[in-house]
Order: structure tokens, then C-alpha cells, then sequence
């Protein structure tokens, strides 16, 4: 069970050629402000899988969350193209750390479940890109509901200049991460 609606993450299981049935989370994102810590990433994969584990009594949810952090600061998804724009104009020219909480949890005969949970890091560089650029980007209408307001699959790609780590975490699914997590689960993929 994936416990999301994006569009991306099912595509990644897919390719995988796992078969899923998709559920998103209605849950809240809940977190604590104040805090810059990664961790919140698998705190909010955990409430999205808790929340959809609350409608089964026999499931495996997988559920993940992304977050971007630039010069101490988090960066959600934007609510408006001016957001967006703030966003932009922050990582432009900029380091920043993308981080994707995955989180696996098993449900059986309606107990709670057993949890698992990883985290991992990219390194992302953003280029100098123009302002025209920037304001063809958001025009473009990608950057909404994307978390630091790009999407690296899309045309995001073109603001990136570098990266160290695994694309497929700032795409918000690090597939590396679910042979070990899945087959816990005896969900084998290789």
C-alpha cells in the first residue's frame, strides 16, 4: 500500500514492478516549526503511514515525505507562486540538503504493527539561473506542491547544477533504501 498521491513515487514502484494498491494519507502535516532537524522527514512518512495503517487490519504501507534545507531553513511547498518565487530566489546559486523519510509499516489482524524507518541526504547546488529563467519556471506551474518548489524530473532540472547523493531522494523516493526495507516485509524486489 503507498500511502501518497504523488504522481512521481508511483511511478518509481512501477518501475520497480511492484504491484500496490495506493492510499494517500489525509494527514496533517504536523511538526514542530522551531525544529531543523531532518529528522522531521520520517516523522511525517510515520504519521502518513499510521494514518493509512487506520483504515486496514492487514496491510504493508509504505509511506515517505521530503524535505528541503537551505541556510537553516526549512523549505516546505510553496502555497502560492510568490512563495514559490521566495523559495527560488533562496536557493539560486545555493547549496542546500534534500532529505527523504521513508517509513514501512506492518499491520497484522489489527494490531499496530511493526515500524521501520530510514532517512537519506542529497547534496544538491542549484546554478545561477536568471531572472527570466526563474520567472519561466514559475510560470511553467511546476513548482507548486513540490517541496523547495522544484521538481528535479521535471523541467526543475534545469536550475540543478550538481548533486551528490541519490537522485531518486530529491525525486522523494530513495529506492535504494526499499530492498532492505521491503524485504523485512518479505516484499522482495531483486
Amino acid at each position: 500500500m503507498l500511502a501518497s498521491s504523488s504522481p512521481r513515487r508511483q511511478e518509481l514502484l512501477q518501475r520497480l514492478g511492484l504491484e500496490f494498491l495506493i492510499d494517500p494519507s489525509r494527514q496533517e502535516e504536523n511538526f514542530n516549526t522551531g525544529s531543523l532537524s531532518p529528522e522531521i522527514a520520517v516523522e511525517l512518512s510515520r504519521q502518513k503511514a499510521e494514518d493509512v495503517a487506520s483504515r486496514y487490519r492487514d496491510a504493508v504501507i509504505l509511506a515517505a515525505d521530503t524535505i528541503v534545507v537551505c541556510q537553516g531553513e526549512i523549505l516546505g511547498k510553496p502555497e502560492d507562486l510568490a512563495a514559490a518565487r521566495d523559495m527560488l530566489l533562496k536557493l539560486r546559486a545555493q547549496e542546500h540538503n534534500v532529505y527523504t523519510g521513508v517509513a514501512v509499516l506492518e499491520k497484522k489482524l489489527g494490531n499496530k504493527g511493526e515500524f521501520l524507518t530510514k532517512i537519506d541526504c542529497t547534496q544538491v547546488k542549484m546554478r545561477d539561473f536568471s531572472d527570466s529563467e526563474l520567472e519561466a519556471y514559475l510560470q511553467s506551474g511546476e513548482p507548486l506542491g513540490k517541496a523547495g518548489a522544484y521538481a528535479i524530473q521535471g523541467l526543475g532540472s534545469l536550475l540543478v547544477e550538481s548533486l551528490n547523493g541519490s537522485y531518486f531522494t530529491v525525486m522523494g523516493l530513495p529506492v535504494h533504501l526499499l530492498p532492505e526495507l521491503l524485504g523485512r516485509f518479505a516484499i522482495k524486489i531483486l
